[in-house]
């Protein structure tokens, strides 16, 4: 026996050796159900042991919107099938084949133990810590300057930076569309030049929680339907600050030429931040219509990670929230609409058919400036969108694609083809 476990150790070095086999630790270092595993490209693993002592393993990053999947639970939906729940937007991927019942698909690994030693497929090392990021990608040009801090009312940036520090969501849409109105009507006359909050202020009333703690309803159920419309009405009171925020932020940025971001820019956000809220209005009305409320359940702040990652270049901000996050929006639109269909829950899908129809614009307007201040830089868009998002999201983007409605937003294929993960 002792001969055999020698010859068959032996031989799986040779197929290490030769393969895509990684070692990445003894079985005793993995005691959590999930623990993250990190790779120099990006795209990490998350590893999955269940009770039975079965491990399996797949891509850490939900390929909806970027979901840190080691942070998610594990169910049964009832099929005997194990799931991964992503905790941002209750998206479960099978652990056997990484296929969601949303239609999306992730990645996943073949795993073998040896004599209590860990291998996964795959042909990037992998390891227990992150590996040290070395490459940059120059913006510098597109820094903000310094702020001025002009608190005059008659600018948008004051505007703007008092409804990023409005808790109260409600009062945060009435502001928003009251200063949409003010600006179009040019009652308010000046982009103006402020500081805006590190952090927008959230209700104290608001349990917010780490995203891997927020709990779902099983699928099909009122539960789960009032559970998902307010994920994503959370999501939208995160993108009307994410609007106010690109204002403020970058009013002060100026082109290598000297010139100014012009009026247009701000008249597209002013408009992006009223179709926010406009959407949080609708989705927290129908929460309500179905017998809850927003705030009854816990919510999670991880989707301001990208405003944070991005708050130093512009034409990051553009690329990383409009032209990745916005975009990944439409690419699960047909999903989210069959889920609420097949219950019969037309209004529901009312509500999302005019949220898609908005984010299409906002996927076009991210598109417009981004192309814009690249010409104005000089700067080839496809090849430094390519290495921004290689830089600020981690991981490769995945398909299925709503090839038609990003291109309905001008965002063609060569925008986000090579930014797939290449096949072994």
């Amino acid at each position: 026996m002792d001969r055999f476990d020698e010859d068959l150790v032996n031989a799986l070095r040779e197929i290490v050796s030769d393969g895509s086999w990684q070692y990445v630790g003894e079985k005793s270092q993995f005691k959590s159900p999930c623990t993250k595993l990190y790779a120099e490209d990006g795209e990490h693993v998350v590893l999955v042991r269940m009770e039975d002592d079965r491990f399996w393993a797949m891509d850490s990053s939900c390929p909806h919107e970027g979901g840190p999947l080691e942070l998610g639970d594990i169910e049964d939906l009832g099929n005997g099938k194990m799931v991964l729940v992503c905790p941002w937007h209750h998206f479960d991927f099978c652990l056997e084949t990484g296929i969601s019942s949303t239609g999306l698909q992730n990645e996943v690994y073949e795993v073998r133990v040896v004599q209590d030693k860990i291998y996964i497929n795959t042909q990037n090392a992998l390891s227990l810590f992150p590996i040290s990021e070395t490459n940059t990608v120059p913006m510098g040009r597109m820094l903000p300057g310094e702020a001025k801090s002009s608190v005059s009312e008659n600018s948008l940036c004051f505007w703007a930076v008092k409804i990023l520090c409005t808790a109260d969501p409600k009062e945060k849409v009435s502001l928003t569309q009251e200063v949409q109105a003010k600006w179009n009507s040019k009652k308010i006359t000046e982009v103006g030049d402020i500081a805006p909050p590190m952090h927008p202020r959230r209700k104290e009333s608001l349990t917010v929680l780490e995203p891997g703690k927020i709990k779902r309803g099983k699928g099909g159920t009122l539960a789960s339907r009032i559970a998902l419309l307010h994920s994503l009405a959370n999501i939208e009171q995160w993108a009307i600050d994410l609007s106010w925020d690109i204002i403020a932020r970058f009013s002060s940025v100026r082109l290598s030429t000297g010139e100014p971001l012009p009026r247009e820019f701000f008249n597209d956000f002013v408009k992006v931040a009223g179709d926010e809220a406009k959407h949080y209005s609708l989705l927290e009305q129908r929460i309500t219509e179905l017998g809850s409320f927003f705030g009854e359940l816990p919510v999670h702040n991880g989707l301001w990670q990208s405003a944070t990652d991005t708050s130093h270049s512009l034409l990051a901000r553009l690329a990383i929230v409009h032209m990745v996050h916005e975009a990944r929006g439409l690419d699960v639109h047909p999903q989210t609409i069959s889920r609420f269909a097949a219950q019969g829950d037309s209004s529901s899908v009312q509500v999302l058919e005019v949220i898609y129809s908005d984010e299409i614009t906002h996927v076009a307007a991210g598109l417009r400036w981004f192309t814009y201040i690249c010409s104005k830089e000089k700067c080839d868009c496809l090849t430094t969108f390519h290495e921004l998002v290689k830089k600020h999201f981690k991981g490769y983007l995945k398909p299925p694609f709503n090839t038609e409605g990003r291109k309905t937003a001008g965002m063609t294929e060569e925008w986000y083809i090579p930014l797939v993960k290449p096949s072994s």
